[in-house]
């Protein structure tokens, strides 16, 4: 990266004195979101960084901190009501291939509902997105998706910022070390561990911390990463993203494609859902044609590709898509969770007499296929699932405990002493992590880059976000370094992109090496998009109003 020494002050008192165009409203005072330092040390480190550097280009910026649960309220569902916030993108299996991200985070489609909860809009952008879906050729692919991530630099609809190295850590007296398996993008914290990690001693129990509450246990919904390890223990797919980051079968015994729009899939004899019902190729249809119809909104984009579905016999479906599709297998077969007929058909037909959707449902007691029954939760303190001994992959521990620890510090002191035995999230100092670790003996720490990234989401339908230059100098104000350095330790990589170098071949290196940031350079970009600076506030370009100060 370049960085400028110029101050924005010496910038724009020489545009003042060289007489600029007419200055429109001071810009309102900016909101921007983040969780507390107790839970996400790291995030609320970094927006305060970000928050001292753009207002050193004359904004005011209020940081409001919030638990998870507010702020993904506000941000999901009120998606006119803020400003900008922290967020991140996990690195779940199935964003091994990056079209989830590229297409569905920020095609307008999925703008009014769906993964696009910034409100981007570009119809150029879209065209590609679209285009690099049906493009089986690799390399054509890859320039497709370069060509992508390109737009979305010049764009800047989000202020990337990282690709976390997610340190993790387990008691290595606890669990077999050559069981844990490492997933390449994710890490050790992913559902072949959960399901064949081997257990020594006594205690068969896999105890795990998280620092956010879980929302929901709705297979038609995510609100969080902690969300999906609970789905893909409790809920079978077709297919599962493997420790490679390739799609293998799972639920399906095999897959064979007819020709470049129909695939058939043959069921796994001899399933059954928790209740003891069988699962038949009836629940797989139902399970995808749920977020095909719409009543699933958020999982609606990775069905969206599917024309029809027939069922050829009675372990054999037929899925015919409307065009080839380069990432099918992991972006929707790898991705949709079998969900039972018998139980969810009665309640989509009563939500489609309301005005929610089944995102809107929670079952007292949900009912899967998958390898972890169940068993109960108690809200804001943990989650309990018992294994599934008569599943094809029956896990080696007896039951999966979830602990809700918010305070980072002390989830590691709970694995000193034992309460948890696999420490899933730690966003504190991974130094003070690996001195636990050399100190105690017997905890082994794994780090690796996250598929998934850190960024500030910015509200591109609320001025002043609406305008490209506003977020492309705001971008260009921070340096990702110091990011990398201050608030993560150095535990981070920086980042330009959305598609992280942990997919090497998918991932333009360059815009993150080319990329210019620092003060100066923010401060001039203003300048050339027509903004000023007077008395120490950033002011709209020419006439411009300012619309929502209160």
């Amino acid at each position: 990266m370049k960085y400028l020494r110029k101050s924005a002050a010496a910038v724009f008192g020489a545009a003042v004195i060289a007489g600029p165009a007419l200055a429109g409203d001071e810009i309102r005072t900016i909101e921007l979101f983040s969780r507390p330092q107790a839970s996400q040390p790291a995030e609320f480190q970094s927006i305060q960084l970000i928050a001292q550097e753009w207002e050193k280009l004359g904004l005011d910026v209020e940081v409001k901190v919030m638990p998870w649960e507010q702020l993904s309220d506000i941000v999901w569902y009120q998606r006119d009501k803020w400003d900008a916030t922290a967020w991140q993108m996990v690195g779940r299996p199935e964003r091994s291939d990056p079209d989830e991200i590229v297409y569905n985070l920020f095609h307008s489609t999925t703008a009014e509902k769906g993964y696009n909860f910034i409100g981007y809009q570009n119809a150029a952008f879209d065209k590609v997105a679209e285009e690099q879906r049906i493009t089986t050729d690799q390399d054509s692919r890859k320039n497709l998706l370069f060509e992508a991530q390109k737009i979305l630099v010049d764009d800047q609809p989000n202020m990337m910022l990282v690709h976390p190295k997610n340190a993790f850590a387990f008691d290595k007296t606890k669990f077999d070390e050559s069981t844990v398996v490492e997933q390449s993008g994710i890490g050790i914290r992913n559902a072949w561990t959960f399901i064949n990690a081997q257990p020594i001693g006594e205690n068969k129990d896999f105890i795990l911390n998280s620092g956010d509450n879980v929302i929901a246990i709705n297979p038609l919904y995510i609100s969080g990463g902690v969300d999906s390890w609970i789905f893909e223990l409790v809920y079978d797919r077709l297919m599962r993203v493997g420790p490679d980051g390739l799609p293998q079968p799972w639920a399906a015994e095999s897959y064979d494609w007819k020709d470049g729009t129909t695939l058939e899939v043959t069921l796994r004899d001899g399933m059954e859902w928790h209740d003891g019902k069988p699962v038949t190729v009836e629940d797989v249809k139902f399970s995808f044609e749920v977020p095909m119809s719409g009543e699933a909104p958020m999982y609606k984009p990775f069905a969206s590709n599917i024309g029809s579905i027939d069922i050829k016999d009675d372990r054999t479906l037929v899925f015919n898509l409307n065009d080839a599709s380069a990432s099918f297998l992991t972006s929707s077969l790898a991705k949709i969770n079998l969900i039972p007929k018998h139980i969810w058909e009665p309640i989509i037909e009563d939500l489609k007499t309301k005005d929610e959707n089944a995102e809107s449902h929670q079952e007292d007691m949900p009912i899967g296929s998958g390898p972890y029954k169940f068993e109960r939760w108690l809200a804001n303190e943990e989650i309990v699932l018992s294994a599934n001994e008569g599943h094809f992959n029956a896990p080696k521990a007896d039951r999966w405990i979830l602990r809700i620890v918010p305070n980072t510090e002390a989830a590691l002191g709970m694995l000193r002493s034992g309460e948890i035995n696999f420490l899933a999230e730690f966003s504190g100092d991974p130094k003070v992590l690996e001195d636990a670790a050399a100190a105690d003996g017997d905890l082994s720490v794994v780090s690796t880059v996250d598929i998934g990234f850190r960024y500030v989401a910015f509200n591109n339908r609320r001025p002043p976000f609406d305008d490209p230059a506003f977020r492309k100098a705001l971008s260009a104000a921070v340096d990702r370094r110091l990011i990398v350095n201050a608030a993560f330790k150095g535990f981070a990589v920086p980042s330009n992109s959305v598609v992280s170098p942990a997919l090497g071949f998918w991932s333009d290196t360059s815009l993150v090496e080319g990329f210019e940031a620092g003060r100066d350079k923010a401060a001039a970009m203003l300048e050339e998009a027509g903004y000023t600076l007077e008395g120490g506030k950033l002011h709209y370009p020419g006439d411009q109003q300012e619309t929502l100060a209160d």
